[in-house]
């Protein structure tokens, strides 16, 4: 017989929000019905589609309907990368509205995830590249078509991401999608310090961090968004401990960030993060929380017909 491995008894009920396994430039681990049925056999209780060059709800949406007898959640959104179409509050609508049914839509928006000023830099791409990305100005009204756009993400309820900016570019963005009535929000964090991050949950925001960032992936370069390859800072895992105990496990989520073809597959990727939080004193109970409880409210599993 043999022995289920460590932390697989977390992934019961658990969801990763931030699977790639759609198509992509780089190699992929799995293909997105490949990703479903693993996270299924898991336990697992939903699984969010993340693409940089397509609006992945409509993944999201044929992956359901091919496998009715699986009784896992997926769902999928739009990352405004210029591929899936950049900052258009047109693209933002088709996303919402995408898919076989109505509720089939996207589940949440992001902000660029590499086109912004605080990724190109940490790329050193050109200057001209940095200058076409996106900045979030300290002051003043968001840039055209922001403003439009977080209002659809309001009247539609679902996820705002802001993508990856800076720290203070993150502090600003919330503050002006709550004041917009954006009710649920999403930050990606693991590169931001402890004080940044429980800003962030201080301002009701929820912030992200993923194994990717402290996998071995950050070591080599890979092409994210086209055929440049760049690597991402290394985040140790007791950073990331530090930053939950600075949020708090109501305003934090897990995620794999799994997919590329050099690390494990989603379901391992997940369970291998899980065990290295326990490893630096984050609480069996806490990582429940984050991985379930959390993740479920805010992109509303099982609230949903």
């Amino acid at each position: 017989m043999s022995l289920a491995p460590p932390g697989a008894h977390l992934l019961v009920g658990a969801m990763d929000n931030h699977v790639h396994a759609c198509p992509h430039i780089n190699a992929r681990s799995l293909d997105v019905l490949t990703a479903v049925r693993e996270a299924a056999d898991a336990g697992m209780a939903a699984l969010g589609l993340m693409d940089n060059f397509a609006n992945s709800a409509g993944y999201a949406a044929l992956a359901r309907a091919a496998l009715p007898e699986l009784a896992i959640d997926v769902f999928g959104g739009l990352i405004m990368e210029p591929p899936a179409g950049g900052l258009s509050a047109e693209a933002v609508r088709i996303a919402l509205a995408y898919g076989y049914r109505p509720g089939d839509g996207a589940r949440f928006v992001s902000l660029p995830t590499h086109h912004t000023r605080n990724v190109a830099r940490l790329e050193r791409r050109s200057p001209a590249y940095v200058e076409s990305c996106l900045a979030i100005p300290d002051t003043g009204p968001l840039p055209d078509p922001l403003p439009e756009i977080l209002d659809l993400v309001a009247a539609a309820d679902v996820v705002f991401n802001t993508g990856h900016v800076s720290g203070p570019e993150a502090v600003r963005l919330v503050e002006v999608a709550r004041a917009r009535g954006v009710g649920r929000i999403l930050v990606p964090a693991a590169h931001y310090d402890a004080a940044t991050v429980a800003t962030l949950a201080g301002l009701g925001a929820v912030c992200e961090f993923s194994f990717f960032a402290v996998s071995h992936a950050t070591r080599i370069g890979l092409t994210h968004v086209d055929a440049a390859a760049h690597a991402v800072p290394f985040v140790h895992p007791a950073e990331i401990a530090a930053s939950i105990a600075a949020a708090g496990p109501e305003r934090a989520i897990l995620s794999s960030d799994c997919g590329v073809g050099v690390l494990p597959r989603p379901v391992e990727g997940l369970r291998e993060f899980l065990v290295l939080l326990g490893h630096c004193g984050v609480a069996e109970a806490d990582c429940v929380t984050m991985v379930a409880t959390t993740p479920k409210r805010l992109f509303k599993v099982g609230a949903r017909g």
